[in-house]
């Protein structure tokens, strides 16, 4: 298989489906920005501190393909087979948001990014998810997007919050709490 085509040399891609569109179509930067979020993920996901999380970050990275397979996909010429995300997916991240949670000190103020490198890796992974969750709203108000992959994205930014939370802890690192100048 060759890796390059030439058939997006004028700007131009397929949907899953035969649609062409410009590479600037909305549901194109949705699917390009959770293969983006995906490689922040594996970012994450190859920080030392987050062996015991390993299992959970691939399982993360495979529903982004998924999401991905979903958005490349033209809702209404597609017939091809695509992976499916389900209610399961979300609650797998709202288990893992509580087992973190329990082991962290309550959260009183907002939270300034940083404090170990690995930890400031797992903010963008966030601010990433945040605006990759943004674009797909964008895409759901002209076209059909599921609704479980807009909850996915966002049970998925604050599964990356309380994770860089919990990264914080294990490197026994002090989080930055942001005072507002008065």
């Amino acid at each position: 298989m060759k890796i390059y085509t030439k058939t997006g040399d004028k700007g131009y891609t397929s949907l899953l489906g035969g649609t062409r569109v410009l590479k600037s179509h909305d549901r194109i930067e949705a699917y390009g920005m959770v293969d983006e979020l995906n490689s922040h993920i594996g970012l994450v996901r190859d920080q030392q501190v987050n062996a015991i999380h390993l299992d959970i970050l691939k399982t993360i990275q495979d529903r982004l393909f998924t999401i991905g397979s979903s958005l490349a996909a033209d809702p209404e010429k597609n017939k091809m087979s695509i992976p499916d995300l389900f209610d399961t997916d979300v609650t797998l991240l709202e288990t893992e948001i509580d087992k973190m949670n329990a082991q962290l000190p309550e959260l009183r103020s907002f939270i300034l990014p940083g404090g170990d490198q690995g930890v400031s890796f797992c903010h963008i992974a966030r601010t990433v998810c945040r605006r990759t969750e943004r674009q797909v709203i964008r895409l759901s108000e002209r076209e059909y997007v599921e609704d479980l992959i807009i909850i996915y994205l966002n049970r998925l930014s604050d599964y990356l919050f309380v994770l860089s939370r919990y990264m914080s802890h294990a490197l026994d690192k002090e989080e930055i709490k942001w005072t507002p100048r008065k």
